[in-house]
């Protein structure tokens, strides 16, 4: 145990010593006072002490600037199995790719894909273990897919009688805004009654999954969340590391909740490009707005983005400032009625037989009356208008769930 305690110490210090950073894309340092859940080791390493571990995460679950695995293989912890998720644990597969098993090659840990053939931990996967850790970095939205993963891993968890640790990570879209899942539309980009932004960090949201009863057979998780200090839903959080490969700067993390919808829709959001989720655009408004940028195929982003190597005309919002509808919580939905008034020919706009790359725009949205609205024209007001009493009603369930003011 003194060893345990030593290491301990050791740890913080190398984590105090580090400064906050912001995410990989040429903006200045800023530091945070928040302290998350994986940098709270004092709090979670002691239980780890003589355990087999597994260990849900990816690139965003460090310790300092430092990966979360390498830290603990460094101090001895026995780390039996790493579970990745969509992207991959090191985030080398691109959005969607089929993300297969294998051993890391910086600790010879064996990594198991719940990207691949499988979407949870098996029994034989579990019996090798004594408890689990969870540490991925959300976006707040529901068609992440990071909180479907949640759910799974603790669906196997709760099967095989383990606990789950959670260390808690803020959500850089705390706020809570758009349509309520119709469960007849629930899928991989959404599985919940959730609104689009569902104002929970992951801590929070597995709270909600065990007390609204959404794992299956009446299934319970024993977990164990780490929870933040000095966070509150409303701080700006600027990430320190890029949460998947297509959002690999903060203003694209800002703008996916309102952005993400149009992947249902012939607009290309910038996929196959290095400013995704930044930019709206296609080759059929030529004419009506003067910023271009051509998809292009690139490796461990997007090989075949909508429109590749056609020039897309439409709006660039990488400056665009995002503080008036973060402090007011909403998403924007304006670009999308502004969008279709614009595009010349209305019937291609939803249509995927016109793209095998466009997504489902009513399992996007969560209901099948948006398409509907934006095509007879409705206004913002009134399209907000029908999320109502669903929306209120969630807000109101929500706050059984919540950690932080």
């Amino acid at each position: 145990m003194q060893k345990i305690n030593a290491l301990i110490c050791i740890a913080i210090g190398i984590v105090l010593s580090i400064s906050c950073n912001t995410i990989k894309n040429g903006q200045n340092l800023t530091l945070n006072s928040i302290t998350t859940g994986a940098d709270q080791l004092s709090e979670y390493l002691p239980l780890l002490k003589d355990k087999r571990v597994g260990m849900l995460v990816n690139t965003t679950s460090i310790i300092g600037s430092k990966s979360i695995v390498d830290t603990l293989h460094t101090l001895g912890v026995n780390i039996k199995r790493v579970f990745g998720p969509e992207h991959g644990f090191r985030a080398n597969a691109s959005n969607g790719a089929h993300v297969a098993d294998e051993i890391d090659e910086k600790t010879g840990i064996p990594i198991v894909s719940l990207y691949g053939t499988k979407r949870k931990p098996s029994k034989t996967d579990m019996d090798a273990l004594d408890i689990m850790i969870f540490d991925i970095q959300d976006v707040g939205c529901r068609f992440y897919t990071y909180i479907n993963t949640l759910a799974d891993i603790m669906e196997a968890c709760a099967e095989e009688n383990k606990e789950l640790i959670i260390l808690d990570r803020p959500n850089p879209n705390g706020f809570v805004d758009g349509p309520i899942l119709d469960m007849s539309l629930k899928s991989g980009i959404g599985k919940f009654p959730i609104p689009i932004t569902h104002g929970m960090t992951i801590g929070e949201f597995a709270q909600m999954i065990n007390g609204e009863g959404w794992l299956p057979n009446n299934l319970k998780c024993k977990i164990r969340v780490i929870a933040l200090k000095n966070y509150k839903h409303s701080m700006d959080y600027t990430l320190p590391v890029s949460p998947s490969p297509n959002l690999n700067t903060q203003q694209s993390i800002l703008l996916y909740p309102s952005l993400c919808l149009f992947e249902g829709t012939i607009v290309s959001q910038g996929r196959g490009t290095y400013m995704p989720f930044t930019v709206l655009g296609s080759p059929r408004l030529k004419g009506l707005y003067p910023f271009s940028f051509t998809p292009k195929s690139i490796k461990g982003m997007s090989e075949t983005p909508l429109h590749q190597n056609e020039e897309c005309f439409g709006l660039d919002l990488r400056q665009y400032d995002m503080t008036a509808f973060r402090k007011a919580g909403k998403i924007n939905i304006q670009w999308m009625i502004d969008m279709y008034k614009a595009y010349p020919d209305k019937t291609k706009f939803f249509d995927k037989s016109y793209s095998k790359q466009m997504g489902d725009i009513d399992k996007l949205a969560g209901t099948k009356l948006f398409k509907i609205q934006i095509v007879e024209g409705k206004s913002e007001a009134e399209i907000r208008q029908t999320w109502e009493p669903q929306l209120s009603n969630y807000k109101e369930m929500r706050k059984k769930y919540v950690l932080y003011p």
